[in-house]
């Protein structure tokens, strides 16, 4: 018998079942009401936080759309399509990723994905082949999908990137599967990824960016030429907890100086993701 286990109460577990009964029944419409009666399993301990976490993570999926998290163009790393590929191999080394956006030379459109397990066959022969010979089409989505129907069609269409565009067709960024991923089950970690302070804060436009709720109050000090105090706290995250006087929900907003937040994304346990508008330039 595991004495660190609280027993289980029989009439909460048949009340909280009866509940989800209702759910499913369509009687409960309300995402919050939902929330609340995920909230009350965890704490009868018929659910555990990470499963809750897990949960809203799923419901913030559903709302959320592919410009909250896709890489920005300008932080994408691309190759031309007219290179041939003896030249890029020192660059699919460097960089660790599995598949690269191929571009015109004069960068004004995206034309196809070079994958690099293409490459290996290719490696030790001698033909003179450039990008554009081994490329494959690229998945292109607009910013506006919503990501439960990207991550399906990722499923479907067994894609694992796609080059998000603009309104106006233009390439805006990208977003894989692990992104989207991430928003369900947390930072997905493999053996290249580092603590690179570069990835902190990602720029979409001249005064939007989206941040990392762990992005230290420091750095984002020194990248803003901003003053927010850091005695009580680390994070962003952490900073605006403070500010709210409360754990924030997605959509809940906060300006400071020259600063509005807007939460993205969060769960019971931490701020995951902020939009950040620049009131006006700083840089």
């Amino acid at each position: 018998m595991n004495d660190d286990k609280p027993p289980r109460n029989h009439s909460s577990q048949k009340s909280w079942i009866s509940k989800i009964g209702q759910l499913l029944g369509g009687d409960i419409q309300d995402q919050d009401e939902l929330l609340e009666i995920l909230k009350d399993a965890r704490e009868k301990h018929l659910l555990d936080s990470e499963s809750l976490s897990m949960m809203e993570g799923v419901l913030d999926v559903a709302e959320m759309r592919v410009r909250d998290i896709m890489i920005p163009r300008i932080q994408m790393v691309v190759v031309p399509k007219d290179v041939e590929l003896e030249i890029i191999y020192p660059l699919v080394t460097e960089s660790s990723h599995s598949r690269f956006p191929v571009i015109e030379d004069d960068r004004s459109e995206v034309i196809g994905v070079l994958m690099a397990k293409d490459l290996l066959a290719h490696i030790l022969d001698n033909k003179h082949l450039s990008v554009k010979d081994i490329m494959r089409p690229a998945y292109v989505v607009p910013e506006s999908k919503r990501l439960n129907i990207l991550l399906k069609e990722f499923r479907t269409e067994r894609n694992h990137m796609a080059i998000v565009v603009d309104e106006y067709g233009t390439a805006a960024g990208l977003v894989t599967i692990e992104d989207v991923l991430e928003q369900i089950v947390g930072e997905i970690e493999d053996e290249h990824d580092v603590e690179d302070e570069d990835n902190f804060i990602l720029q979409r436009n001249k005064r939007e960016y989206v941040l990392k709720g762990l992005t230290p109050i420091h750095f984002f000090n020194d990248y803003f030429s901003a003053n927010l105090q850091d005695d009580e706290f680390d994070t962003i995250g952490g900073f605006i907890v403070h500010k709210l006087e409360c754990f924030p929900k997605k959509g809940e907003k906060l300006e400071v100086d020259n600063f509005r937040f807007e939460v993205l994304r969060a769960d019971s346990r931490r701020l995951h993701l902020v939009k950040l508008k620049v009131k006006k330039t700083t840089k």
